[in-house]
């Protein structure tokens, strides 16, 4: 005898592994939690820390004002620089006015602008790689001195490598921002090799080790899955590249910046849904996305194997005296 039972099958989630905040982003919110410990609120902050809402709102709620320019930070006030990094005429315009000045930029953001500047005083050309108007390419542009001799280009596409105002027997170098696809920032490579015979990278490459361990841990997932939900903010460069990797791999795929932003129609035919966050995201995030998710005909969730991260990035030394008081 065959017994039948009304209660649908619930569809199966898989967790990325690993996914959300990485060692840089941590080290970001630390020293703009650590600045409003120690000085009188408000603390500003020149642009967002990281680009996540829900991080922005709550540093925001506790006293952190973000600014688009110095010229918005009162005399006398803290002023931090951001994840993404700053241009070097903004350092030096903080230190003209003396104000006291911390800086979060991502210890490997900082060995970008450690590459421009080698290029700038070999008097090569440098290319930087990236989306123009991102605050870590804002950044990395403002590096380069020109006067030994060398320009800077931006590089966003394919199609501009052939367009760069340079001679093909000239010295280049190349940086890449962090947070890009791996495949995309691949080809673009490849395409300045090519052209330049005298081109030269950086020692190391410059994709985040974060952000390498998110897409490949989102592939894993993706190619499970009929539909990703990738955890973060529309203006997070390294959460857009999950959503894309995911379609790429045939899933449909949607940023939200958390469980309030799900449609149900989204995942209702389908069997399988993965769930990833980007290195800004935070697990606090991710866990209200999961409730909601089983509330929608999702089982236990599943944690799907992947790289384990150990990075820590310590405070900068001036924090770290102020900390030990």
């Amino acid at each position: 005898m065959t017994t039948t039972s009304n209660q649908a099958i619930p569809k199966r989630l898989l967790l990325a592994n690993p996914r959300g905040f990485c060692a840089g982003v941590v080290r970001a919110i630390d020293v703009v939690e650590v600045a409003l410990q120690h000085f009188a609120a408000p603390v500003y902050v020149r642009h967002e820390v990281v680009h996540n809402r829900r991080v922005v709102d709550d540093l925001g709620a506790r006293g952190t004002v973000f600014v688009d320019s110095l010229d918005e930070v009162p005399d006398g006030a803290v002023a931090i620089f951001s994840a993404h990094g700053v241009p070097r005429a903004v350092v030096e315009a903080a230190r003209a006015r003396e104000l006291t000045v911390f800086d979060a930029t991502c210890p490997l953001v900082t060995k970008v602008h450690v590459e421009v500047v080698r290029y700038a005083r070999n008097g090569w050309d440098c290319v930087i790689i990236g989306h123009r108007g991102h605050p870590e390419v804002e950044g990395s542009l403002g590096q380069f001195d020109s006067s030994f001799g060398g320009h800077v280009h931006l590089v966003e596409t394919l199609d501009d490598v052939p367009l760069l105002p340079v001679d093909v027997n000239a010295e280049v170098g190349y940086v890449t921002q962090t947070t890009l696809s791996v495949d995309d920032t691949a080809a673009i490579i490849a395409a300045l090799k090519v052209r330049f015979p005298r081109l030269t990278g950086p020692r190391r490459d410059d994709i985040c080790y974060a952000t390498q361990n998110r897409q490949d841990a989102v592939k894993a997932i993706a190619a499970m899955s009929e539909v990703v939900l990738v955890v973060g903010s529309a203006t997070s460069s390294n959460s857009n590249r999950l959503r894309e990797i995911a379609v790429r791999l045939g899933a449909s795929a949607y940023l939200i910046d958390g469980a309030d932003d799900i449609h149900p129609a989204w995942i209702a035919h389908a069997a399988v849904i993965g769930v990833t966050a980007g290195a800004s995201a935070p697990e606090s995030s991710v866990q209200e996305v999961i409730a909601r998710l089983r509330v929608l005909g999702c089982g236990e969730p599943e944690e799907v194997d992947g790289v384990r991260e150990d990075v820590h990035f310590a405070l900068p030394g001036e924090m770290r005296l102020i900390v030990r008081g």
